[in-house]
């Protein structure tokens, strides 16, 4: 990839980024989305779209050459990148999250040396990352193998072995930070011990000791996003590799900064239902039907409430409101959910029978 031409800050003003990327979402992201499904890969193609119109790195300062959004600045412009690109395909909003968040990570926690390098590459190459964490203990029906990773300290550095699964983007990105423990396997979720324990490790992709196994990854959604198990191989992790002091992730809650963007991807998706579905029953001429208007009325109820939730979390973020912003975005993604599956129940009966 070339460098792209990033948007300037002092020129253009949110509304008009959000404006370009729904014309991407409706002209480029929406017609791809089907073939991405069916053939379960990487949305490739749609980073780099995002590279070639300079929104490949929105969460970068703007020192480094990215767009500089971020909780203490315009968190909210961040969050509605998210929700419009969730209207058209969710398993890429996935990836994109991912990738997003790892920028808002490495801005707070990384050092100068680090930004430096990190952040030319995503700026000027377009490299993507993720974070994974993925190590459940608990075995399915049919598992034989487990699931986890190890960490040893050595010179120089980390030694990183075992496997992690839910690892999104897998082989379609450059780098991932991982978040392991070296009190054992369970990482950050399944892990009970001291929260020191938790390292950010910043890992090369392209070690050959890094693997993916593609058959792992088999649901009946979110085919796109590619999370599939990923392997290492004793890998090695040099020591200016580790992010942030061991525990920083969890002794400063940082999981609360990226729960809103989930309910921000749970919203664009409800909107994108919802037009989906508001046109077919326009196309039947049943507008007039009480029964599709009342459930009209609760979706379009559900999508507001939506917004104005992410818009609170965003103002409490954006205002210094730090624990108060936490707790909310907390209490945004649990609602969100819900209100978004109640709109797709509502949009899939208003396209059924009227006895449905």
């Amino acid at each position: 990839m070339q460098t792209s031409v990033l948007y300037d800050r002092q020129v253009y003003d949110p509304q008009t980024l959000l404006d370009h990327l729904s014309q991407l979402t409706q002209e480029e992201f929406a017609p791809r989305a089907a073939q991405y499904d069916q053939t379960a890969t990487f949305p490739a193609k749609n980073f780099e779209t995002l590279f070639d119109a300079g929104l490949h790195a929105p969460a970068v300062p703007i020192k480094y050459g990215g767009l500089g959004l971020g909780h203490n600045s315009d968190i909210l412009t961040l969050w509605m990148m998210t929700r419009e690109l969730a209207k058209a395909d969710l398993a890429f909003t996935r990836c994109w999250e991912g990738h997003t968040n790892i920028q808002v990570l490495l801005t707070a926690n990384a050092n100068d040396a680090q930004k430096q390098r990190w952040f030319e590459g995503i700026v000027q190459r377009g490299e993507k990352w993720a974070g994974w964490s993925g190590e459940p203990l608990s075995k399915v029906p049919g598992q034989t193998s487990g699931i986890g990773t190890t960490v040893k300290v050595v010179e120089g550095g980390y030694i990183v072995d075992g496997c992690k699964v839910f690892a999104t983007g897998s082989d379609g990105l450059q780098w991932a930070i991982l978040f392991v423990s070296t009190a054992g396997t369970g990482a950050v979720r399944h892990n009970d011990g001291p929260a020191h324990s938790v390292l950010m490790l910043a890992c090369d992709l392209s070690d050959p000791s890094v693997s993916f196994d593609s058959t792992w990854w088999k649901p009946i959604g979110m085919r796109g996003s590619v999370s599939y198990r990923v392997q290492f191989d004793q890998t090695f992790i040099p020591k200016e590799n580790l992010i942030g002091y061991p525990g920083q992730y969890l002794l400063e809650e940082w999981q609360t900064r990226f729960t809103p963007q989930y309910g921000a991807a749970f919203l664009g998706a409800a909107e994108g239902a919802y037009g989906y579905a508001l046109a077919h029953i326009k196309k039947q001429r049943r507008e007039k039907d009480a029964y599709v208007q009342h459930r009209i009325a609760k979706s379009m109820m559900n999508i507001e409430t939506m917004d104005l939730w992410l818009r609170k979390v965003a103002l409490l973020w954006e205002t210094g409101q730090h624990q108060q912003a936490k707790e909310a975005g907390n209490r945004f993604r649990y609602l969100s959910e819900k209100l978004a599956l109640d709109t797709l129940e509502h949009c899939t009966r208003m396209c059924g029978a009227r006895a449905m």
